[in-house]
């Protein structure tokens, strides 16, 4: 077990994280904005998600090695940023879908299983969350409590479901922000390329960045 003290300040450590906006944050927000509630939230566990195969993957090493390999680290990025790209031209090029009815409206938000897949792409190819989980979490395993890769995945579950948390409630409250949106089909156009420039840039910001 993990004593209660070092608990205490891994949760601090990580909510402080957590509670300063960065890109996963960003990507819901755009999406809960120009497709709903609904999406947001997909988009939110499908995220996590993908946190939490990073999170896996840290307990078994994988972390290290983006440490170690420049080569592994780039090719996980760009693949990252690619895919961030792509989801932003798809979402310029089909803005002007976006101003319909509400009946429209609701089936276009009612497929949730792809908004889960394309969030799930975007939070486990960014190397970044990575690297985090590398750096912070192994300084609060406890070497003494045994069985360091459960403590691993312990703390690392924690961070996950401390970041749906935040990210889901950025996200309805994008989507709530949608219907003042909705009463014009020309906001409804403007936030939805809005939010295609933006995920363009996430995926230029994440290309251009080093490990630090």
């Amino acid at each position: 077990m993990i004593a209660f003290e070092r608990l205490t300040v891994f949760l601090t450590v990580v909510a402080v994280l957590i509670a300063v906006p960065g890109p996963s944050v960003l990507f819901v927000v755009s999406r809960g904005v120009s497709l709903g509630r609904r999406a947001a939230v997909s988009t939110a566990l499908g995220n996590e998600a993908g946190l939490l195969v990073q999170v896996v993957l840290v307990a078994f090493g994988l972390g290290e090695v983006l440490n170690r390999s420049y080569l592994v680290f780039s090719v996980i990025k760009f693949a990252g940023a690619l895919y961030l790209v792509y989801l932003g031209v798809q979402a310029w090029r089909h803005r002007k879908l976006l101003a319909v009815t509400e009946q429209q409206d609701g089936a276009e938000t009612g497929r949730p299983g792809r908004v889960f897949r394309e969030g799930f792409i975007v939070g486990v190819s960014n190397p970044k969350g990575l690297l985090i989980f590398g750096a912070v979490l192994p300084q609060f395993v406890d070497a003494s409590a045994g069985n360091a890769r459960m403590q691993l995945l312990l703390l690392g579950l924690i961070c996950v479901l401390l970041a749906l948390m935040s990210d889901a409630t950025w996200g309805i409250l994008a989507g709530t922000a949608r219907t003042w949106f909705a009463r014009s089909p020309g906001r409804l156009s403007w936030i939805g390329g809005a939010s295609g420039v933006v995920m363009v840039g996430l995926g230029a910001q994440l290309a251009l960045s080093g490990r630090d």
